[in-house]
């Protein structure tokens, strides 16, 4: 049986093009800044990861069951309605920052967030620092 090809690899899109199709002015503002923290944060530029992703520097993963493939360390995605940020250590660990972060809800890897004025930046860029320190530890460049 052939192994599933991972849809999420880097593409030749440019950012700029692609945030060109973001239609709320204010989401596409918002995109902006978060790829400037990002892009500080981490070190690296902004890269477009599949149709819809702005990820930032690259690791390889190797599943125990034998799949494996590369992604983003950490990115997100300016989707309808909310900005999706994809800090891959989770976040069981990070309730006192949450409770400081504002407006967000949580998934497994996930932070969305609505519009970035509703959650402090500061905190924001703690969570970044800390999950590009996770993935620094787990996947060292």
């Amino acid at each position: 049986m052939a192994k599933a090809e991972n849809k999420t690899k880097p593409t030749a899109l440019q950012v700029d093009d692609f945030l060109e199709t973001v239609s709320d002015t204010q989401q596409r503002q918002d995109a902006e800044k978060i790829i400037e923290i990002m892009q500080r944060l981490s070190g690296h530029p902004p890269k477009m990861w599949g149709p819809s992703i702005i990820g930032f520097g690259s690791y390889h993963y190797i599943y125990e069951s034998g799949g494996e493939g590369d992604m983003c360390r950490i990115g997100f995605s300016p989707r309808k309605g909310q900005t999706v940020l994809y800090l891959l250590d989770g976040f069981s660990d990070y309730t006192q920052l949450l409770e400081k972060l504002g407006k967000h809800k949580t998934g497994k890897s996930c932070l969305y967030v609505k519009r970035l004025n509703d959650v402090d930046t500061d905190v924001l860029e703690q969570l970044v620092t800390r999950s590009l320190e996770w993935m620094a530890e787990k996947y060292p460049e």
